[in-house]
């Protein structure tokens, strides 16, 4: 089963957007399921404000995990901050935002986020 189909199962199961993408991608980050679930818990419906999609999150969260050699390192930042940066403009470029609400009014369903966020999350693990 890759990202892309443990994601569906999770959202199927009753998680949210962003416990979904990173509970998936969890084996491939040094993440036991158990902890993404509940470190990603309160990001769903834009960390239950709306904004954010919980989809981005979760994968922005696989992005940071991936660079998790040295957090502290000025490259390691940069690099996690220009591939969080390029994650945000993908989907702005795919959905014409970001926002959790608006993807909501513009009909975009949550099974789709996750599944174009798991790509994107698989994506970064396979380019590490």
């Amino acid at each position: 089963m890759d990202i892309r189909e443990k994601a569906e199962k999770l959202h199927k199961s009753g998680f949210n957007c962003a416990q979904s993408v990173l509970g998936a991608s969890s084996e491939y980050i040094g993440l036991d399921e158990n902890t993404a679930l509940a470190v990603s818990a309160g990001f769903g419906g834009g960390v239950r404000s709306g904004e954010i999609c919980g989809a981005i999150a979760g994968a922005a969260m696989v992005i940071g995990l991936v660079q998790q050699k040295d957090p502290a390192d000025p490259e390691t930042k940069a690099k996690t901050a220009a591939q969080a940066k390029e994650l945000v403009k993908a989907f702005r470029e795919k959905y014409g935002c970001v926002r959790c609400v608006e993807l909501k009014q513009a009909g975009v369903s949550c099974a789709e986020l996750i599944d174009y966020a798991s790509q994107l999350a698989e994506d970064a693990i396979k380019n590490q």
